[in-house]
């Protein structure tokens, strides 16, 4: 048995009907759990020591909008965490998806792993899910009088403010962005004998 199946069998005895999605794929695991069970699931990965997942390498938000250039059919916004398991020497990626898609929000895994404070901050800032219950959710990377959360798809690329010096007020100032949006088309040389060729 490989060190994955191991990993599977463990994850399926023990979190069971909770798992909701589970892929094996290129030597990882990724399970997919619903967001009312996600800090009950957290706290199995943890704590239960057939699984072991002492550390939260990562977690990031997604948007799953227009996923591969296509529709997608079902909720929009999913948080993505990284688990890693020391004593057992094995990985793992769970998933959980916001029910809302208009204010998204899942509970924070703060009181789990410490190591989710400013993981779920960023997620915050940058696609403005909620984590409920998280002591000190505010933005991260971005400014405090940025408006939006710059990684959603339906965010402008130009955003929606600039920031700027005013020399006669002397101090910066915020105003609608002045850029003009604009499609850049590559321009295309066809040579007759390019690379010698005829």
């Amino acid at each position: 048995m490989t060190h994955i199946e191991k990993l599977q069998q463990a994850l399926e005895a023990v979190l069971g009907l909770r798992i909701k999605k589970l892929v094996a794929d290129r030597g990882e695991i990724t399970i997919t759990v619903s967001s009312a069970e996600y800090p009950e699931v957290a706290l199995a990965l943890r704590d239960d020591p057939a699984l072991g997942f002492e550390q939260l390498i990562d977690l990031c938000g997604v948007d799953y909008s227009e996923y591969r250039d296509a529709p997608w059919d079902g909720a929009r916004f999913c948080v993505v965490s990284h688990l890693l398991s020391v004593s057992h020497n094995w990985r793992l990626r769970l998933k959980a998806f916001c029910v809302d898609d208009d204010v998204p929000s899942i509970a924070s895994l703060n009181e789990v792993w410490s190591s989710a404070n400013w993981f779920e901050r960023e997620a915050f800032d940058l696609y403005g899910i909620i984590f409920d219950g998280h002591l000190d959710l505010r933005r991260i990377l971005t400014d405090y009088g940025f408006i939006g959360h710059p990684f959603r798809k339906d965010f402008p690329t130009s955003g929606n403010v600039e920031m700027r010096y005013d020399p006669e007020k002397k101090r910066v100032i915020y105003q609608p962005v002045t850029i003009e949006p604009r499609d850049i088309t590559p321009r295309i040389i066809r040579e007759d004998n390019y690379g010698g060729l005829k």
